[in-house]
């Protein structure tokens, strides 16, 4: 196993979605999506690297609107109230947009159907690829994320004031902000490693910092409904991560999530909250690979693709 490759972009669903990959390319491909405002590089290599060794062929990419994948500005920026009513005739796009993106870039990359995991908002874009086209998707992880019922699982005020932030302008004004915000909405049974946000941050401001889409993905979640009847016609290995301590997505969300997917595991991380602390990280991979042994011990060449859990 090589470390990551270079980052490429590639031509999916109208847009140009940039991503990267990292294990065997034979491997069980594992699509990484990561959630709402937040850049294909806090899918960290480390993490990376630990299902890579686990057989996956992992690729990590950037949502549109965000990173180096497609800007829509010319889609302009939705009206506060727009978004917080979810007026879907006024949303630039939707998760299905976004899932789509997904099995595009999989189209690009050769992919006939992958494992997928999703952080928050890269979880409902991983449920939303998984309902639209099902033959896509071997097994589904959904971290830290929701079905879409806007009464369930609320955020606290002050995580909900989180979306809404405006830090001022320059790098250390979004380093600052970042830090504050998870902060806020962050794990406090877990040390946060200040020093971690601050590089990942001034990391995702080098790349690109387009606050715009930030709101454009938000108006996508509040205008995407509620997936829970279709979560329910689900029929594949299915594992819902989440933590007891969640500010921003309440655990009562990821709850729900589990009760919806049939025969779905659910997992509840004590003192988690609303990030992917580092020390949980061989927990993750221990679930994301159960998940995927669920779905069949052996891959299209008939060999094990796994190394065997701890």
């Amino acid at each position: 196993m090589s470390g990551l490759s270079e980052e490429r972009l590639a031509s999916a669903n109208g847009i140009e979605i940039a991503y990267q990959e990292i294990g065997d390319p034979d491997g069980e491909p594992l699509l990484l999506v990561m959630g709402l405002a937040t850049q294909m590089v806090a899918w960290d290599e480390g993490f990376c690297a630990m299902l890579a060794e686990r057989g996956f062929r992992v690729v990590r990419f950037d949502n549109r609107d965000i990173g180096h994948s497609t800007k829509l500005a010319e889609a302009g920026v939705p009206r506060r109230t727009d978004m917080l009513l979810g007026r879907r005739r006024t949303a630039a796009y939707t998760l299905r947009d976004m899932a789509a993106d997904t099995t595009g870039l999989m189209d690009f990359l050769g992919i006939e159907s992958a494992h997928l995991a999703g952080a928050s908002m890269g979880g409902m874009i991983a449920q939303t690829v998984a309902i639209r086209r099902p033959e896509r998707v071997r097994s589904l992880v959904s971290i830290m994320s929701s079905t879409g019922n806007r009464w369930l699982g609320v955020p606290t005020w002050k995580a909900f004031g989180t979306l809404f932030n405006q830090p001022g302008p320059g790098r250390e004004a979004a380093v600052a902000a970042t830090v504050k915000t998870f902060r806020t909405i962050g794990s406090p049974g877990y040390p946060m490693d200040e020093a971690r946000f601050r590089e990942l941050a001034g990391l995702s401001y080098d790349r690109s910092h387009h606050r715009p889409g930030i709101a454009r993905q938000i108006h996508a979640i509040t205008a995407s409904g509620d997936r829970t009847a279709a979560l329910e016609r689900l029929r594949l290995p299915a594992t819902v991560l989440h933590g007891d301590s969640d500010p921003l997505i309440r655990p009562l969300a990821g709850r729900a999530t589990a009760r919806a997917i049939r025969d779905s595991r659910l997992r509840i991380f004590e003192g988690m909250g609303h990030d992917l602390p580092r020390d949980l990280w061989p927990e993750f991979v221990e679930e994301i690979t159960a998940t995927a042994h669920r779905f069949g011990p052996t891959n299209s060449s008939g060999r094990v693709p796994f190394l065997p859990t701890k």
